[in-house]
């Protein structure tokens, strides 16, 4: 798989399974079919827990929820210590490009999460915005926030 632009970490476990290429997710406790969807999905786990601070137990893979008419599943799901959703991530290919049908997509999710905090990433790009409900407003960060920098604002 491709280089990508996360911080380096140490090395996923990948094999042959059945005839095809798998990895560990650390998150489901299990192997899964490696596309390159889910090498950056790997990829921002491991910046979440590895970099950022985020308790592995408060992470939810592949999250399904109801949304947009029908059972949707959202990449990355972030709780804070009371289970209450605190970020929401959308994850691409690196040969999808970031248009604004992905913004929208992880914000119709975030209709029924209420995340406050939300990431869209290709593995070369990730941003990261807030969601201020109250004000109908949102705010684009320069980097996604450690998880101790959310919990400790009150998030």
């Amino acid at each position: 798989m491709e280089s990508l632009n996360f911080p380096p970490t140490g090395p996923f476990d990948v094999r042959d399974q059945g005839g095809r290429r798998v990895i560990l997710d650390a998150v489901r406790r299990k192997y899964v079919r490696l596309t390159p969807e889910e090498w950056v999905r790997q990829h921002l786990v491991r910046l979440f827990t590895e970099t950022l601070g985020y308790p592995i137990g408060l992470l939810a893979v592949e999250k399904k929820i109801e949304a947009a008419g029908g059972p949707r599943r959202a990449d990355v799901v972030a709780y804070d210590r009371g289970q209450r959703p605190l970020l929401i991530a959308e994850c691409k290919a690196p040969s999808v490009k970031l248009t604004q049908a992905v913004f929208d997509q992880v914000s119709r999710y975030n209709t029924v999460t209420l995340a406050p905090h939300l990431v869209v990433t290709n593995g070369r790009e990730h941003y990261c915005w807030t969601v201020d409900r109250d004000a109908g407003t949102f705010h684009f960060l320069d980097t996604i926030p450690a998880f101790q920098t959310l919990t400790q604002a009150g998030a």
